[in-house]
């Protein structure tokens, strides 16, 4: 059921996929994960996905885990969307009578939702998790400016990810989440959010946004301001009171997990 392969993206890059496609499935979700992480810490949901008759595919960012690239650094946001989409279409052409769904995660989400943007139409429905629209918190766009793109910042988001003490205590000593980020990734991604701003008036996917209220990381506030903006018909947002940042790796992560889970079945 569960492989694992190298796929070489859009532009040659080499990128670490994992494909779990259940006989049963009459589904598929593409999962993108966040900064500084990898595919490998979506296991469990994969699990239950699966268990529900979801198929999924998921894939490690350039830069990051087990895929080539320079660490986290990104020299065009747009390779990051890219990068996504191939993995949809291999999707699409594995699995042409399944409807194919999009689901990402922090970085994941600011990904899945230029996605969107740049793509209308190319998959059934978007989730997202805790998702970086604006960055009303300042983690990204608070970087100081002209510094060098490959410079390192130490990664301090550990502490703030969940609060589950397991979950923070192993997201420190993981051996396939990065230390550090580059400027490069950050001055990317603030402009990739100036042209998702442009954009999101129209963006008509549909989707449902799930965020912890007590995020730290990625403000809660990215969420109500992207749900109120966008002209997407069907469209959801649940904001989980107490939850962290890591809503799928939360004590109430069945909970959500199985939000998502009637979401994408629910227009299947």
């Amino acid at each position: 059921m569960g492989s694992e392969a190298n796929f070489t993206s859009h532009d040659g890059t080499r990128l670490y996929m994992k494909k779990d496609v259940p006989e049963n499935s009459k589904v598929i979700c593409v999962i993108v994960h966040g900064l500084c992480e990898h595919q490998g810490r979506y296991d469990y949901l994969v699990g239950k996905f699966n268990a529900a008759g979801i198929g999924t595919y998921r894939f490690d960012h350039r830069g990051h885990g087990r895929s080539d690239g320079e660490r986290t650094y990104y020299a065009n946001f747009h390779d990051m969307i890219d990068d996504a989409k191939a993995i949809v279409d291999l999707a699409k052409a594995e699995n042409p009578d399944k409807p194919v769904f999009l689901l990402g995660h922090s970085m994941g989400g600011f990904c899945v939702s230029l996605f969107g943007a740049k793509y209308p139409g190319a998959v059934k429905g978007i989730v997202m998790s805790g998702a970086l629209t604006h960055d009303n918190g300042r983690l990204i766009s608070g970087i100081p400016e002209g510094m060098d793109v490959h410079g390192l910042i130490p990664n301090q988001l550990g502490d703030g990810v969940c609060s589950v003490k397991e979950v923070v205590d192993w997201y420190g000593v993981d051996p396939y989440n990065t230390q550090t980020f580059t400027f490069g990734l950050c001055y990317q991604i603030t402009a990739g959010l100036k042209w998702l701003k442009e954009r999101m008036a129209s963006f008509a996917e549909p989707c449902i946004l799930l965020h912890g209220e007590k995020d730290a990381l990625v403000s809660v506030q990215d969420s109500h301001d992207f749900f109120g903006t966008i002209a997407s018909k069907d469209r959801q947002l649940k904001v989980y009171g107490g939850l962290f940042h890591e809503i799928f790796n939360e004590y109430c992560r069945d909970e959500v997990i199985d939000d998502a889970i009637s979401w994408i079945l629910h227009r299947v």
